[in-house]
């Protein structure tokens, strides 16, 4: 085909857990002889994000090197947005896609619905409905969901979600998560951990960066920490600190002087992988290792007060313990403790996807430029119920909606199950 008619897909990614997840998105499209694949980095984080771009080779042909220190949320959403439309305006894509719920994601659906371009949002209908948490995230996928012509949702109860709101269902794929198609590439690349681990220790992975752990949750989380290494001598703690002023001096002071407690750099996606392998069990705050933990065989304790990944918890692979040190230091203990408990969430196996979500996205989305007639009126809601749902009705609804999934079989789209993947040997 003529390079010149070929349709433009235009990825756009902000942090390193975009970046993740939308590398095996790009690879697809690049190997995609239907179009024309350009990757657009706003640099949200840029220490962490460079990182990544080595590791997946991918070369970004925009950069708006939009991080500044200390910027606040109204900063970063206005100069976003003006940069991302002008890049609209110079590449004008056919299509544009982004992952996930920062900034970067909701502005870039935004900037499109300016420029009447559509928008493809990848890892679609995740939930708390509590708009404070997480926050912003929740707002921005909410937000992207609204603007969005195609759906890219990575479980059933995700799916539910979106229609629940009105989505239109016909744009809405059940596709997994593309994070299990990069967590299987880096292991089989099998990156070392060049960081000295007691070999005679259980090692506890830790990882602590969104905005409502800022602050007393953080200095819990930390009390927490160091209250488990005196009360169990077996074990070590590794944790790579995200830069955040916020983040990283408060955990230094906390625990820099604690010799079980192992502080680093962010370790860059291959080597972290590796430090996921090699845990014991995983103790944290965000969403992708909720994913990618428990299709690695490791129990993962989430330091948060409600997630938007209810799928690893109904399997009972992850657990919510909130942010209070006692809480954590009771639920750590009993892992350590009790081999039964420790078996139970350590089974393997993610509800998150089977490897090929991907590729999936790229034919959709190829299938959805090559037919002018489902282009149009994809933002258009026909099946809006007539009253909102209540938002405190929401949760025993996605909760009676799982109950049903285990009764009935969930229908197939693309060949998924709502299911989970082998263990990744």
């Amino acid at each position: 085909m003529d390079h010149l008619h070929l349709k433009t897909v235009l990825c756009c990614i902000g942090t390193r857990p975009e970046l993740i997840k939308m590398a095996p998105v790009v690879k697809a499209f690049q190997r995609s002889s239907a179009c024309r694949c350009r990757v657009l980095l706003t640099a949200q984080h840029r220490s962490l994000v460079d990182q990544m771009l080595h590791f997946f080779d991918i070369h970004p042909d925009i950069d708006l090197n939009i991080m500044k220190a200390n910027q606040s949320l109204p900063e970063l959403t206005a100069r976003l947005l003006v940069q991302l439309d002008s890049a609209l305006a110079d590449e004008k894509p056919d299509i544009v896609l982004a992952q996930g719920d920062t900034t970067t994601v909701f502005t870039t659906a935004l900037a499109c619905f300016y420029r009447n371009i559509p928008f493809a949002h990848v890892e679609a209908g995740l939930r708390t409905h509590n708009l404070r948490s997480p926050f912003p995230e929740e707002a921005n996928r909410l937000l992207a969901g609204r603007l969005s012509a195609l759906h890219f949702a990575p479980t059933a109860s995700a799916r539910g979600n979106l229609l629940r709101e009105g989505i239109y269902p016909d744009t809405i794929h059940i596709v997994g998560n593309p994070v299990i198609d990069a967590l299987l590439l880096a292991i089989q690349r099998q990156i070392p951990l060049d960081i000295p681990l007691d070999p005679f220790k259980r090692m506890i992975l830790v990882t602590a960066h969104r905005r409502e752990s800022f602050g007393q949750p953080l200095r819990q989380i930390c009390h927490a920490v160091a209250s488990l290494t005196q009360r169990f001598h077996d074990i070590e703690f590794l944790w790579p600190l995200h830069p955040n002023p916020s983040v990283k001096p408060v955990v230094q002071g906390l625990l820099g002087r604690n010799p079980s407690v192992l502080l680093c750099d962010p370790l860059e996606y291959g080597p972290f992988v590796t430090a996921v392998s090699r845990s014991h069990l995983v103790l944290t705050d965000s969403g992708g290792l909720q994913e990618e933990a428990p299709a690695l065989g490791k129990p993962v304790l989430v330091m948060r007060e409600n997630s938007e990944r209810p799928e690893a918890i109904w399997a009972g692979v992850a657990k919510l313990v909130g942010t209070r040190s006692e809480t954590i230091v009771s639920e750590v203990a009993s892992l350590l403790q009790d081999p039964q408990a420790y078996a139970s969430m350590s089974k393997g196996g993610s509800p998150y996807g089977d490897g090929k979500a991907a590729d999936r996205i790229a034919q959709i989305v190829t299938d959805y430029l090559a037919t002018p007639a489902t282009q149009e009126n994809t933002l258009a809601h026909p099946e809006l119920p007539k009253s909102p749902v209540s938002v405190s009705l929401m949760q025993p609804a996605i909760r009676a909606l799982h109950l049903r999934q285990q009764q009935i079989p969930v229908p197939h789209e693309h060949g998924l199950e709502n299911s989970p993947p082998p263990t990744p040997r």
